[in-house]
């Protein structure tokens, strides 16, 4: 008879719980969170396994990897799907979390993860430092900025290479605790604008040899960042039968709610990626607002802006162009910026 197994993951220990066809609890038990052990547990059990799942979540894509390395038929499930059927239960513990999960596998009531390759997770690690490291850097900024102002030294606008140079031409404006105090912030700060340019200069490097990324990056406003993020965001292209599905997969398509005579749409969804999500809209505003290219999808959009204002535009734009960039990944064609259709689109400036 086959068996389903539901384990549900914690960062040292995973409840494990194997049911048969008819539901019925075949084995119940505990090990340590890691690959191996796990596959050796459950193989001394003789339990012919059909299927094995894990609940997505920060350490899901290197135990499933791993187990499935040793051959093991373990697959990522979706942990928001997943709540909905845990939530049943009465109480919550993870040996019921991993018998909810094992009856959903038996019963087909669960929704597969796509796992992401190695390279995309290499790629992530290397965006998400640097957005850490950026984010920091900015922090460190408006503290520098802050100290300043309590002695009416107001720095004017300026970048982060140049930020440095500003700053320590008025320390010696200030008294001695004071330099000390802001010295010690400014040498931290200059710390991770150090770091940070050597993330980007490999990230630089990483999408100049990537062609996916060079040919999503002929699009006006998508840089290496963006063009990587979603590449690693989207896999396998092939695994979207329709274009139109990756806007909904990234959050970016409205709720809707459909009921008798009723229906209304709502905000998006938000679901997916939201770095991703961010990229694309931080694309879509620099298409509109800067570049002066002209293109078929900018011009779309100036018509949605003209009506509904600039971020509903954006958040649309980025929509679209998530759904091209789709398209050029499986075509293998570099973006076409269209033919002009009106002279009204092409006259157009937004600044």
């Amino acid at each position: 008879m086959k068996n389903y197994i539901g384990l549900d993951v914690s960062m040292k220990e995973t409840s494990i719980c194997a049911v048969d066809e008819t539901g019925q609890i075949v084995y119940e038990g505990i090990e340590e969170s890691d690959a191996q052990k796990l596959v050796q547990h459950i193989k001394k059990r003789n339990l012919h396994v059909e299927k094995a799942a894990v609940e997505s979540g920060s350490i899901s894509h290197w135990l499933v990897s791993q187990m499935q390395k040793l051959g093991f038929p373990v697959i990522c499930v979706d942990a928001r799907h997943m709540a909905a059927i845990l939530s049943l239960s009465v109480n919550k513990t993870d040996k019921n979390d991993a018998r909810g999960i094992a009856n959903a596998l038996r019963g087909g009531l669960y929704r597969e993860v796509h796992l992401k390759s190695q390279t995309a997770v290499d790629v992530c690690s290397l965006i998400t430092a640097r957005k850490a490291l950026v984010n920091q850097r900015t922090k460190l900024k408006n503290t520098i900025r802050g100290l300043l102002k309590g002695y009416g030294i107001r720095l004017s606008t300026t970048g982060a290479k140049s930020f440095s140079s500003k700053v320590r031409e008025v320390l010696n404006a200030l008294p001695s605790a004071a330099q000390m105090a802001v010295e010690g912030v400014l040498n931290g700060f200059q710390a991770l604008e150090e770091q940070a340019q050597k993330l980007e200069k490999e990230i630089k490097h990483e999408a100049q040899n990537d062609p996916d990324a060079c040919l999503l990056m002929t699009i006006p406003g998508i840089g290496p960042i963006t063009a990587l993020s979603f590449k690693a965001a989207i896999g396998d292209p092939k695994r979207f039968q329709n274009s139109r599905f990756v806007g909904a997969y990234l959050g970016m398509t409205p709720h809707q709610y459909s009921s008798g005579e009723t229906q209304r749409l709502g905000r998006i969804s938000k679901r997916g990626t939201a770095v991703v999500r961010s990229l694309l809209y931080e694309a879509a505003v620099v298409m509109l607002t800067r570049t002066k290219l002209w293109s078929r999808p900018k011009a779309w959009a100036l018509k949605i802006l003209r009506k509904k204002g600039l971020k509903k535009a954006s958040v649309a734009l980025g929509r679209k162009l998530a759904v091209i960039m789709h398209r050029m990944l499986i075509t293998k064609e570099a973006f076409k910026l269209g033919n002009p259709f009106d002279e009204q689109d092409q006259t157009v400036n937004v600044a």
